[in-house]
């Protein structure tokens, strides 16, 4: 295991084409750090990076305190998981896992301890024997982390590892994930633009922003305090509401507003869809008046709403604030 230290990391393509703008993190030893964002932010190239498989163009990568700029990916310590498990079609499972082992020239006896060590980890020792074809996805993801965990990395990279899998599977994978963390404890670093598996793995995550770090921080403190509108909008489902109001923009979170007399209405919303999901009702609609901004609000399963004219209130101590020139927040 290893601390990893980004300091200042750029990556520039041409002169007109920077997609890194100088992210710095210290990573501790054996933390869960998830880097999010959407599609084309860079987080893959942050990732890929750390990896060795892209060079930076300025900055320092450090892992166990020692730099990384010029050694190759095999020289670095680290195991990557990808999006696609990249397993081989003709070997085994059991190969599969032991290949990397092989090529580094370790001896048979030590790779088979390692190949049974992880497979009993991940409840594969029943399909060792098996080929890929033969296998669901959430076995094939398995065996691509169990092939990275047979390296004994001292940082563990996954690249959005569970995008190919179904909603029930990804729930499955999410929760093996968090317990092979506190089995193994190796610093890993884990790439998705999926807010809940950032929200649910993390110990702190970088939410990033057209290759900027926009915000650093633990999941619920990024979720209780937004940096930035950018943040704030993309945290959370629905998002936070971000609404024009006397120059700034008021932000106010979904499951904080409340239905009300119009007496009471802190805003009231032209509501034109409700989605009733039994445990809740979310409720969408536009600002009456003013620039009509978009209004999401949770409202409890019981709630009866229509569309049409609607009231609701918030209390003020739940509401943030945000520059509407640079969008940054305004603290209190």
């Amino acid at each position: 295991m290893a601390a990893v230290s980004l300091r200042d990391v750029r990556k520039r393509y041409t002169a007109d084409v920077q997609v890194i703008h100088g992210v710095s993190m210290e990573i501790e030893d054996g933390e869960f750090i998830v880097i999010l964002g959407p599609s084309g932010c860079g987080k893959s190239t942050l990732l890929r990076m750390v990896a060795g498989l892209e060079a930076i163009t300025a900055g320092e990568i450090a892992i166990g305190g020692r730099v990384v700029n010029n050694l190759e990916p095999k020289d670095r310590d680290i195991a990557m998981v990808f999006q696609n498990y990249a397993l081989y079609p003709h070997m085994s499972v059991y190969d599969n896992m032991a290949y990397g082992l092989r090529i580094r020239g370790l001896a048979k006896s030590e790779i088979d301890e390692r190949v049974q060590k992880a497979a009993e980890i991940l409840e594969l020792k029943t399909f060792l024997g098996r080929k890929p074809r033969a296998l669901s996805g959430g076995q094939r993801q398995r065996v691509a982390m169990g092939r990275a965990i047979v390296r004994e990395p001292q940082v563990f990279l996954f690249d959005e590892p569970l995008s190919n899998l179904d909603a029930k599977l990804r729930v499955q994978m999410r929760g093996e994930l968090q317990a092979l963390h506190r089995r193994l404890g190796t610093t890993s670093l884990f790439v998705t633009h999926d807010q809940v598996e950032a929200m649910t793995l993390a110990q702190r995550m970088i939410v990033m922003n057209a290759g900027r770090a926009e915000q650093i921080g633990a999941p619920l403190e990024i979720y209780a305090k937004p940096a930035t509108t950018f943040v704030a909008g993309f945290i959370g489902s629905p998002p936070m509401n971000l609404i024009p109001r006397d120059g700034r923009l008021l932000g106010i979170r979904p499951e904080h507003l409340e239905p009300c007399a119009e007496s009471d209405a802190s805003i009231v919303a032209e509501v034109d869809l409700v989605e009733p999901l039994g445990s809740d009702t979310l409720v969408y609609g536009r600002v009456a008046g003013g620039d009509g901004a978009r209004v999401a609000a949770r409202l409890s399963a019981a709630s009866r709403v229509q569309p049409g004219r609607f009231e609701l209130r918030y209390d003020p101590a739940n509401v943030h604030w945000f520059d509407a020139a640079t969008g940054k927040r305004i603290e209190a």
